[in-house]
């Protein structure tokens, strides 16, 4: 058990942290710190994001009423520090393990944690909503949502700051924590802009006068701030906060402790009479950790490590399938170069490094804007060119609308790499990609490919980028089983399934049984089918579905069991129901898959035998379903 020291553990909730005078929070951060960075070594997590936000986790308790007052921290991948704080510090050995604390905010787990976090860029929204609540109901409160300027990127971001600018009764506060980056680089004009707020010295030398003001003349905080609008006007253009109907401070420290806390005093106090309020701080991601202030992306979100020695370089073994997919995408962009490379602010995470190192003229990070990427690749496609757009299946949902009418509705040529299919362990709930077959499917003119290896998932590609419409070809974090990918650019038949074991005694046995399997469940599927006799077919399209197998096995099967790594409401499953319901053919069916509920964090292997899909639970559920 990590032991927390001195000032730390006296803390519990934000009233312990009120008790402490000002001089004794400097020493509170750096065991904070500490903490922090030696917890998720053990546990594995997001390092360089919660070390930048320490001062500021601090301030925002120790100043607002929480958690009567609400505080919204955007993504949420930087709240390790405000969980610590408010009575989570034991929990956190088993941070991002089954049944322990989540790597997010989650309302379930804290009255602190005001609005559950994972995707970027919705607390403005969330924090717009709660203020609204707050004055139909004729409650005093204050609340603060907490943005990254990776998630300023994001459209939502501008639609809830536009929408909030509009009323002066509002008490909301906004925090831009600028840390030059989200998980990859920060990309854009926003990006520019914020570095040119932050570099701006005659401005910021003015600021600094005014703070001055503001710091030992408390009466004349009022004109001070009339004429602090009058000198921004003198010396630049309104920020584009303030043409939003915000008043805009910054940039400040986000590092300096003293200097948050009299801010945020001040603008708890004026957004009560003033209305929305936008406060720009300056932090470094991986502060106070010189490895991961040199590397945060290396450091973003690392797993066990020790952290004298710092990450040690991976030992190689099977290729993951977001490596393959980047070699592909390299292969492939060498043959044709036509082929254009997309990604919404998720480099790394999508295998997207080399080829930007290759084809950097064929590359483009958007930011984290999935509904930008989607139409700006419909946008290259409507010209000739091939766009490929790498995307994890839980971002690929919040551009749903624009697959539908730019992309299908267009019937445009785009391959759709996407990443994070199925279960994904320590993310949780709002990482899973359970839900992508469900609403892929049923779009018109889409075709979705579900490789159940790492070879599968190179032709699949391949195959989908020879395709003249929109294709999906979804896979899974890890390396999974199977065969490695060769360096082959093969296809395979559209809409084609294999037998990959056939039933030693069909027509003998007492029920004859037909796994049916979509992805990588395949494999377990193979070893259960050894102590059943079972055929097993890999599908590999869900759309079109290969209705020919399907109805050949079930001519020769007594037992149909369908198999996915999804949802089982609307997945493959359901597909292949539909289409026996079509052709009048009754027989005996089971769908496994994931029930009608949201998949908690924790190891994979775990979760995988709990909601049934490991081998001995797929082997106990068909024998209990058929009474074999």
């Amino acid at each position: 058990m990590l032991q927390a020291t001195k000032v730390l553990h006296t803390i519990n909730s934000s009233q312990d942290l009120k008790q402490l005078g000002q001089s004794e929070l400097p020493q509170l951060a750096d065991e904070l710190r500490e903490f922090i960075l030696q917890s998720v070594a053990s546990t594995g997590g997001h390092l360089s994001s919660n070390l930048g936000t320490v001062e500021l986790a601090i301030a925002l308790h120790y100043v607002f009423n929480t958690p009567d007052d609400r505080i919204v921290w955007d993504v949420g991948h930087q709240s390790y520090a405000h969980k610590i704080l408010t009575g989570r510090r034991e929990g956190m050995p088993k941070l991002r393990q089954f049944g322990g604390l989540s790597g997010f905010p989650k309302r379930s787990e804290s009255e602190y944690d005001a609005f559950g976090t994972a995707h970027s860029s919705t607390s403005i929204s969330a924090a717009l909503g709660m203020a609204v609540a707050s004055k139909v109901k004729g409650e005093k409160r204050n609340v603060v949502a907490v943005i990254g300027d990776g998630s300023m990127s994001a459209g939502m971001a501008y639609e809830g700051l536009n929408n909030a600018g509009l009323d002066k009764a509002i008490p909301l506060i906004v925090i831009l924590n600028d840390n030059e980056m989200s998980i990859s680089p920060a990309v854009g004009a926003l990006n520019r802009y914020l570095a040119k707020l932050i570099s701006g010295s005659i401005y910021a030398a003015t600021k600094k006068g005014l703070d001055k003001v503001l710091s030992y003349t408390p009466p004349l905080r009022e004109f001070a701030k009339r004429f602090e609008g009058h000198a921004k006007g003198m010396i630049g253009p309104a920020t584009i906060f303030e043409e939003l109907g915000f008043d805009y401070y910054g940039p400040i420290d986000g590092h300096n402790l003293l200097d948050l806390i009299i801010t945020l005093e001040n603008l708890k106090k004026i957004a009560q009479t003033d209305g929305p309020q936008f406060l720009h701080i300056v932090t470094k991601k991986g502060k106070g950790y010189e490895r991961a202030e040199l590397n945060p992306i290396a450091y973003h979100g690392p797993g066990k490590f020790n952290p004298a020695e710092g990450l040690k370089p991976s030992s190689p073994g099977k290729k993951t399938y977001t490596e393959v997919f980047g070699e592909w995408l390299c292969d492939m962009a060498k043959q044709d170069e036509l082929l254009i490379g997309i990604t919404p602010a998720m480099r790394e995470g999508s295998g997207l490094v080399k080829f930007e190192e290759q084809f950097p003229n064929r590359y483009f990070d958007v930011g984290i804007a999935e509904q930008h990427a989607v139409t700006f690749a419909a946008g290259i496609a409507c010209e000739g060119l091939k766009p490929v757009v790498a995307i994890y299946s839980t971002f690929l949902q919040r551009g749903y609308d624009q697959l539908i009418h730019d992309v299908t509705l267009q019937n445009l040529p785009i391959v759709f790499a996407v990443d994070r299919a199925g279960m994904v362990g320590a993310d949780g709930a709002t990482h899973a990609g359970v839900f992508d077959i469900a609403f892929l499917r049923c779009l018109p003119n889409m075709v979705v490919m579900t490789p159940s290896n790492q070879e599968d998932c190179r032709n699949m590609l391949t195959t989908a980028f020879s395709l003249n419409g929109p294709t999906v070809v979804r896979y899974p974090r890890g390396a999974g089983s199977g065969p490695e990918a060769s360096q082959k650019l093969e296809t395979i038949p559209v809409g084609k399934g294999l037998i990959v074991r056939k039933s030693k005694n069909v027509g003998t046995v007492k029920k004859r049984i037909a796994f049916v399997c979509f992805g990588p469940l395949l494999y377990s599927a193979l070893e259960a089918a050894e102590e059943l006799d079972a055929t097993v077919a890999d599908m590999r399209f869900v759309k079109p579905l290969d209705e020919t197998l399907l109805l050949d096995l079930a001519k020769n099967h007594d037992v149909l069991v369908f198999i996915e790594d999804s949802a089982i409401q609307g997945g493959a499953g359901s597909a292949c129901l539909e289409a026996l319901s079509m052709h009048k053919i009754q027989i005996p069916t089971l769908q496994i898959g994931l029930p009608d509920e949201y998949v908690e964090h924790g190891d994979i292997n775990l979760l995988l035998d709990l909601y049934g899909l490991s081998p001995q639970k797929i082997l106990t559920k068909v024998r209990e379903h058929f009474q074999i």
